[in-house]
């Protein structure tokens, strides 16, 4: 049995794709007056009274225990910072009810992405979190980081999710504070607490895409079925929801940027507004 191919339902050659992401990343880009690759930083500026949407985490206790107002720390954003895409390459993100299936976008955006963030001189990384072995640690060789683009447009039929055990495995090893771009539909139970984990000395930002069908739009009746990837059995129905929506509020709580991306909706103009407003309030660390 053959067990893999080239994306069979992304129908750009090679040239194609690469015209592609390079619009994809202009389009991030235009407009922008601050880079949205800029993280929090570490050299501490001021503090600022706290507003809804503000992570927890950076409230400044000396300064609110003082004042008996909530505070939160700013920091100077550092003019670079290496990013680091996670791109799920598990057989979930292959199946699809449309055109293009969650592994096509997430392979598409990957490319924005990383040419966007060479632009702004952010070395760019990659980090394949399915089973096939995919680690190239951060670099600003553009021709490079397209090579690597090429290689994630061949996928398996066969791979289940590793991003938790992933990203607990590279958490250790990286000594400079990076900003982290999880592409993923989160089927792995250990995602979000691994991302929870990656974020209290990291930036993170999830681009969490989805199927219609996952959201239970299918119009079908009751049925049993098993998660591939992790064998985890539940009952549906066509139109309820299939997995647990509690990533928003997961994430959020520790100042995770989450952004659910439904591949039958139109995906650009969101991330886009995403990356502007994130450009926008990225001095705050």
């Amino acid at each position: 049995m053959r067990h893999s191919a080239q994306l069979t339902h992304d129908p750009l050659d090679a040239r194609q794709f690469e015209l592609a992401v390079r619009r994809l990343a202009d389009a991030l880009s235009y407009g922008q007056e601050s880079s949205p690759f800029l993280g929090a930083g570490i050299e501490y500026v001021q503090s600022r009274l706290y507003q809804p949407g503000d992570p927890v985490k950076f409230i400044d206790w000396r300064v609110t225990g003082r004042t008996g107002r909530f505070h939160v720390k700013e920091y100077e954003a550092p003019r670079q910072m290496p990013v680091y895409l996670l791109v799920d390459t598990s057989a979930s993100m292959c199946i699809t009810s449309q055109h293009l299936s969650k592994y096509a976008w997430a392979v598409q955006l990957a490319g924005g992405l990383a040419l966007a963030a060479l632009d702004h001189m952010n070395p760019v990384g990659l980090l394949g979190v399915g089973e096939r072995e995919l680690h190239q640690t951060p670099t600003l060789a553009r021709n490079a980081v397209m090579q690597w683009m090429h290689q994630l447009r061949h996928y398996r039929f066969v791979e289940g999710t590793t991003l938790g055990r992933r990203v607990r495995e590279l958490i250790p090893r990286i000594e400079q504070r990076c900003l982290f771009i999880v592409l993923s539909d989160l089927h792995d139970p250990d995602a979000i607490p691994a991302i929870r984990l990656m974020a209290q000395d990291h930036d993170c930002m999830v681009l969490h895409l989805e199927d219609p069908a996952e959201r239970g739009q299918t119009g079908g009746g009751i049925f049993r079925a098993v998660e591939a990837e992790t064998g985890r059995a539940f009952v549906a129905h066509g139109r309820s929801r299939w997995f647990a929506e509690d990533a928003t509020h997961a994430l959020s709580r520790d100042g995770v940027d989450y952004l659910p991306l439904q591949t039958d909706r139109p995906i650009l103009p969101r991330l886009r507004h995403f990356m502007k407003s994130r450009g926008g309030t990225r001095r705050m660390g």
